[in-house]
């Protein structure tokens, strides 16, 4: 069985607030702006590979009173990343040294990608890691996961994916995939340990 994770939110913990909880005094107006400013759409094209300074602009002509709490959303971007959720870490570890064949399909910036994987060592535990804003794809859309076996020579029926996105689980599971919808270590390791993967 070939083991295929997300990594934001199962392996590695991301929230803007980490950051804009610095910014803003008042957290209603931090929300206001994580709804309406740099919301999640708007995160989700840099996802698709939009270029860092197309969506500052397109967020400045939108709100040009944020200007300075726009840029901070590429400028301080790492703050938004505080560290591995541990307990997966731990799991991927224990799968490795079971020669597990794993893999990782990600919604991420290719940009913002390559900077975080330098501080997390445990993704060269992966045999590839297909990125969304690399490939111009996003999860659930049938070509990324596609695209993954394509390029290792995988069949979906052999592949487990692994996301705490519910519409992500299913996207896959309705490319023949099977699926976990990831909501903590402990039900992931109970699952894996069932499957008779661990």
């Amino acid at each position: 069985m070939n083991i295929v994770f997300d990594l934001g939110m199962v392996l590695i913990e991301w929230d803007p607030r980490h950051l804009y909880r610095k910014v803003f005094a008042d957290d209603a107006k931090m929300e206001w702006f994580l709804e309406h400013v740099c919301n999640g759409p708007w995160n989700l094209e840099q996802d698709r590979g939009r270029a860092w300074d197309v969506a500052i602009a397109d967020a400045l002509t939108r709100h040009p009173a944020y200007e300075s709490e726009i840029r901070l959303f590429r400028e301080r971007w790492m703050e938004m990343v505080p560290g591995a959720i541990e307990g997966s870490v731990r799991l991927l570890e224990d799968l490795h040294k079971k020669g597990a064949s794993l893999y990782a399909i990600t919604n991420w910036n290719g940009e913002t990608f390559r900077e975080t994987r330098a501080r997390f060592g445990f993704l060269d535990l992966f045999r590839d890691i297909v990125v969304s804003g690399d490939e111009k794809i996003i999860k659930p859309d049938p070509a990324i996961f596609a695209l993954l076996c394509a390029r290792n020579g995988l069949e979906a029926a052999d592949c487990l994916f692994i996301d705490d996105s519910m519409k992500n689980v299913r996207g896959a599971v309705a490319c023949g995939w099977q699926g976990h919808h990831f909501t903590s270590p402990e039900a992931l390791r109970r699952d894996l340990t069932g499957r008779g993967l661990l």
